[in-house]
C-alpha cells in the first residue's frame, strides 16, 4: 500500500488551521499540534513517549514513535512542527510533520522485520529564535541521543516537501555553479548531506529513485555553509551521525516561505505522496 495523498491532506488540514499559529510563543496551539501528533502515533503498533525540555521558561515536547527492537542501533526520521511567526506554514513544515506521520503509517501497515529500532520524531523550536541553538526539539534529541551512548545509523530530515512546479524556470540557485548541475524546473526532490559522505546521501537518493515517481535528486554542501544545514538535521552532524535532508529546495523554489500564503491549497499532495514512497523505501534499504 503506497502513501496515501488523503491522509497527508488531512494532517496538513489540521496543522494549518491551528489559531493562533503553532510558534514557539502560542504554547496552546504548539501543544495541539503535539497532542494530534501523538495520538496519531497512538493509533499505530509502537511505543510513543514524549522528550520535554525547557527554553525561557516555557516546556516543549519532542514525540517520539518507536518501531523494532528497543535496544537495536537507530534510524532517526524527524521534521519539526512549529512555525516561523504567524503564519500556516503548510509546506513549512505541515508537509513534513504530514509525511512523518505517513511514513510510520505505511511502517506499521506492512509491518516488516526490522533489524533496527526505528524512532520517528517530531520536533517544537526548528524555527527562530531558537533556530542554531541548543533549545531545538532536534538539539535536545541528538544531545541525548549521543550522551546515551546510542548507535545511529541514519538521520533522515523531512523539510518542507509539497511544493512543486512545472514552469520554466521555477527553480533557483544561490549560484551558477549549482544551476548547472540541476533542473531548471521545479518539479524533484533533492536530498542534501555534507561534503565528506557523498556515499551515504547518495545511497539514500538511489534508495529513494527506486520506489517514488518523482525525480529524486542530491547534493553535498561544505558543512560551513548556511544553504546545507537549515533543519534539524545539523544536529545530528554535531556528534558524527550521517544525516540528511529531504527537501523541495525551500525558498529557492516556494514563494509562500515564511510568508501568510504558505497555505494548504498551495501544496502538491499527489507528488507528496511520492517523495513519502521514496523515503519509506529508503528507510527500508538503510536497514539492509
Amino acid at each position: 500500500m503506497p502513501a496515501d495523498h488523503n491522509r497527508l491532506y488531512a494532517d496538513v488540514a489540521f496543522l494549518t488551521a491551528l489559531q493562533p499559529a503553532r510558534n514557539c510563543y502560542n504554547l496552546e496551539s504548539l501543544n495541539r499540534a503535539a497532542d494530534y501528533l501523538k495520538a496519531a502515533f497512538e493509533e499505530l503498533r509502537c511505543n510513543v513517549t514524549e522528550q520535554q525540555f525547557e527554553a525561557d521558561g516555557r516546556q516543549y515536547r519532542n514525540i517520539i514513535a518507536s518501531f523494532g527492537p528497543p535496544a537495536a542501533d537507530r534510524i532517526v526520521v524527524g521534521a519539526h512542527y512549529d512555525v516561523c511567526g504567524d503564519q500556516p506554514g503548510a509546506d513549512d513544515n505541515a508537509s513534513a510533520v504530514a509525511g512523518l506521520l505517513e511514513t510510520a503509517r505505511l511502517l506499521n501497515e506492512h509491518q516488516p522485520a526490522l533489524g533496527y529500532r526505528v524512532d520517528f520524531v517530531a520536533y517544537p523550536n526548528e524555527e527562530p529564535p531558537y533556530f542554531a541553538t541548543d533549545y531545538m526539539g532536534s538539539a535536545v534529541h541528538a544531545a541525548a541521543l549521543h550522551q546515551a551512548g546510542v548507535a545511529v545509523r541514519a538521520m533522515l530530515c523531512y523539510e518542507m516537501i509539497g511544493y512543486f512546479s512545472n514552469e520554466p524556470n521555477s527553480q533557483l540557485f544561490p549560484n551558477e555553479a549549482l544551476a548547472s548541475q540541476f533542473p531548471s524546473i521545479g518539479n524533484f526532490i533533492i536530498v542534501v548531506g555534507k561534503t565528506g559522505q557523498e556515499s551515504f546521501t547518495q545511497r539514500v537518493q538511489q534508495l529513494m529513485q527506486a520506489q517514488a515517481a518523482i525525480d529524486v535528486q542530491h547534493v553535498n554542501l561544505p558543512e560551513e555553509l548556511a544553504l546545507s544545514k537549515l533543519s534539524d538535521h545539523r544536529n545530528y552532524w554535531r556528534y558524527g551521525y550521517d544525516a540528511v535532508m529531504i527537501n523541495d529546495t525551500s525558498f529557492l523554489r516556494n514563494p509562500h516561505y515564511h510568508q501568510p500564503t504558505d497555505t494548504i491549497d498551495t501544496l502538491d499532495f499527489n507528488r507528496m505522496a511520492e517523495v513519502v514512497n521514496g523515503t519509506y523505501g529508503a528507510l527500508l534499504g538503510l536497514m539492509e
